[in-house]
């Protein structure tokens, strides 16, 4: 058995400059941005949402411009063999991470367990 949840939305921004687009997305959703400490984090600023289960972070790429989903697990194997199972495929691995695709085109990552809140409301599955 192993449990997973939506861990958040991540706002992908095709950009050189992305403070500005952290700065954007922080005043149109209301989350002042709040840069992560550590250098390989660079690509990334966390809107502070003030809350344990609300993550949002503003991420820069090299592929057009998107918003996606991370879904958490506590074991990301079995949450990828799970969706796999519901017609999701593997893309592939970054990190710690795994990039899928849904049957309908969208990519979405199943990461790592990322909030203090996945005990209280992760889901339970079979593996």
């Amino acid at each position: 058995m192993h449990r997973s949840r939506l861990a958040g939305f991540i706002i992908d921004c095709n950009t050189d400059d992305l403070d500005t687009a952290a700065e954007f997305w922080g005043a149109a959703l209301g989350y002042p941005p709040k840069k992560l400490p550590a250098p390989e984090e660079s690509n990334y600023v966390r809107l502070d949402t003030g809350g344990e289960n609300l993550h949002i972070e503003v991420q820069k790429v090299d592929h057009p411009s998107r918003v996606h989903v991370d879904i958490e697990s506590d074991d990301i194997e079995a949450e990828v063999r799970r969706l796999e199972n519901l017609g999701a495929r593997r893309v592939g691995r970054v990190r710690t991470w795994c990039v899928m695709e849904a049957p309908t085109g969208q990519r979405f990552c199943v990461v790592r367990v990322q909030n203090p809140g996945f005990d209280a409301t992760a889901g339970r599955w079979e593996d």
